[in-house]
């Protein structure tokens, strides 16, 4: 049995015409980091909230170390929360602070002492243990939330979109104290983000959710790379995956806006004889337009003109009108163009994605 399990775990508030989370299926394993992201109002904080005991579990089971916990009290489940707010007291050290949950576990001083000697260490705090909340930076409170959980040494860490009200270069900072710490203490993790990028840095799977109910589960390149459906190439990655209403006849493929060009091979043997109507999706990497690539996939080759940059630094994005609609390409940093230059292209065979116009799925 998995160390967390969810048997067609649902919520649905009262008065609610629909349920909050729905038919959720999923088995975590002991020392697993898994991510839950979506967008806001996916369930993926309600889910959280029932697993910890904050949330009545309305339909279906819930077990943690095969020991079924609906009714279980949240004190009694073995787990550990950091909260989105750090919700620490303003009136107390960080020393106190760490050691607050100890004391009221009835924990020796000595023990206590011990355990938050080694939370500061790890989380580098020392020179801020006698500082109060309001003489700390956001990370710094972070630290402390987080060395309120580790303290009691549970074997379940969840957390809820802990890093939301940081900077960007602190976050960066503070996913790679987090992704540590869990190596360290070995401790099942569970993380809610809106976030791509933090689960995708971050997490040994991810589960997607749209609207209370998994779309996907995976690791983060199977996710990537192989997306069951629209929603999930959308959400995954940086820029956005490059859609396009497209009509596939044969081995041809027409846009919106008239382009056209003959599929590989291997495209319409992976389409298996569908037809029609549909959605062609593409990341912007995978649009090529370096001299070798216009050579080997010249049967895709197409024109267009730069309508806006985005230099990254490592890399460039370079958006354009295309297919009836606005595309863009992720190209090195040596891959230089203007607003106005003329640019040609090809798609990457193997990366071309074929969504059902109707049910968004993905064919391939």
């Amino acid at each position: 049995m998995a160390f967390i399990e969810f048997k067609n775990i649902g919520k649905k508030y009262a008065g609610a015409e629909k349920k909050s989370v729905d038919d959720f299926n999923l088995e975590i394993n002991e020392k697993e980091f898994i991510a839950f992201v979506g967008p806001s109002g996916c369930g993926k904080s309600t889910t959280l909230r029932m697993i910890a005991g904050f949330e009545e579990i309305t339909e279906g089971e819930l077990y943690i170390d095969g020991k079924k916990v609906n009714e279980v009290a949240p004190r009694d489940r073995g787990i550990a929360m950091v909260f989105q707010n750090y919700a620490l007291y303003p009136h107390m050290t960080v020393e106190k602070n760490i050691g607050y949950g100890l004391k009221n576990m009835k924990m020796p001083a000595d023990q206590i002492k011990k355990k938050v000697d080694w939370a500061i260490d790890i989380l580098g705090l020392q020179e801020y243990r006698n500082r109060k909340p309001k003489n700390l930076s956001g990370g710094q409170r972070q630290r402390v939330a987080l060395g309120r959980a580790i303290v009691k040494n549970q074997k379940v860490f969840l957390m809820d979109e802990p890093l939301s009200n940081l900077d960007a270069k602190l976050r960066v900072s503070m996913r790679t104290e987090i992704s540590k710490l869990h190596r360290e203490l070995g401790a099942t993790t569970i993380y809610v983000t809106h976030d791509q990028v933090e689960a995708m840095t971050m997490a040994d799977r991810i589960v997607i959710m749209k609207d209370g109910v998994i779309q996907q589960v995976g690791k983060p390149m199977e996710l990537y790379d192989h997306p069951v459906n629209k929603f999930v190439a959308g959400f995954i990655g940086s820029p956005q995956m490059n859609f396009f209403d497209v009509t596939v006849t044969g081995n041809n493929i027409t846009f919106a806006d008239g382009s056209t060009f003959a599929l590989s091979e291997s495209v319409v043997k992976k389409l298996a004889g569908k037809e029609g109507d549909m959605i062609l999706g593409i990341r912007g990497e995978d649009l090529k337009m370096d001299a070798a690539n216009l050579e080997l996939y010249k049967e895709s080759r197409q024109k267009a003109i730069i309508t806006d940059t985005e230099v990254m630094g490592n890399e460039n994005n370079l958006y354009f009108q295309f297919g009836g609609c606005q595309a863009v390409a992720r190209v090195s940093k040596y891959e230089i163009s203007q607003v106005g230059d003329e640019i040609e292209f090809v798609f990457v065979p193997s990366k071309m994605h074929f969504f059902d116009k109707d049910t968004e799925m993905n064919y391939m």
